[in-house]
């Protein structure tokens, strides 16, 4: 098979299953990973597809993200109470995690200045929580995705790699009692499992409007969350379904 040929086929079969890892690309293709390595980054350069960590992700496949204006004032007084619930569970010295939610910039924005480590991959959420002296901020590096002001791509996954915190705060786009969490666009939810691989407790931050929904990406089962924290709001049924999985849920007043 000539080398152009391969591309090709790397592209289609890509964009057929949403996203493949190198492996399977070698074995699909009987030439090594390292081939298969420099193949991807071919393509990634030329804008056939994007790397991800450990494979590649169809752009075609992306489906676009809910701009953050828009987020930002849905369920806005329902995000605002889920976020100071959360700031509750950080103590002094922590090393937490804040994704590139609504929610969690509502918990930067009311963050006390104590000394904590904050990780994120959201510029907003750096931003917001920089005039605060105590609070050590590190930011992931990345691809910007200018509709979520977010850090995504191989590069976020890869530097997450080099941390391990006490506790996560992340969101979601769904959250289902047997799909579990999911992501409407693939490149957040990469970003989200690292972040939930690296985090000693995870806290899921999801207003009503979530229950119930199956999002494009799965992001994790329920199992891999320690509390999910929601409104008054929710469906009293789906939570007693969400207790008889053990599943603890914490609703605001």
């Amino acid at each position: 098979m000539l080398v152009a040929e391969r591309l090709e086929k790397i592209v289609r079969l890509v964009n057929e299953k949403g996203s493949l890892r190198v492996s399977e690309l070698s074995e699909i293709c009987k030439v090594t990973e390292e081939t298969i390595r420099r193949d991807l980054d071919k393509l990634e350069q030329a804008g056939r597809l994007l790397r991800s960590h450990g494979g590649a992700v169809s752009i075609r496949e992306q489906q676009p993200e809910t701009p953050y204006f828009e987020r930002e004032i849905a369920y806005a007084e329902e995000k605002r109470k889920i976020a100071q619930q959360a700031i509750q569970y950080i103590e002094p010295h922590d090393r937490i995690i804040l994704d590139a939610s609504t929610t969690a910039w509502y918990m930067a924005s009311i963050m006390p200045d104590m000394p904590i480590t904050v990780l994120t991959n959201s510029l907003k959420v750096a931003m917001e929580l920089s005039s605060k002296e105590k609070i050590e901020v590190i930011c992931t590096g990345g691809i910007l995705a200018p509709r979520s002001l977010s850090f995504v791509g191989p590069r976020a996954e890869k530097f997450l790699d080099a941390y391990y915190v006490d506790k996560a705060f992340l969101s979601c786009k769904g959250l289902h009692l047997e799909r579990g969490i999911s992501e409407s666009n693939e490149l957040q939810a990469l970003v989200k499992k690292k972040m939930l691989g690296i985090s000693e407790k995870v806290y899921l931050l999801a207003d009503h409007s979530k229950f119930g929904i199956q999002a494009f990406t799965v992001v994790a089962g329920l199992k891999q969350v320690h509390e999910i924290i929601t409104d008054s709001l929710v469906d009293q049924a789906f939570i007693a379904q969400l207790k008889e999985k053990s599943v603890s849920v914490t609703i605001t007043s």
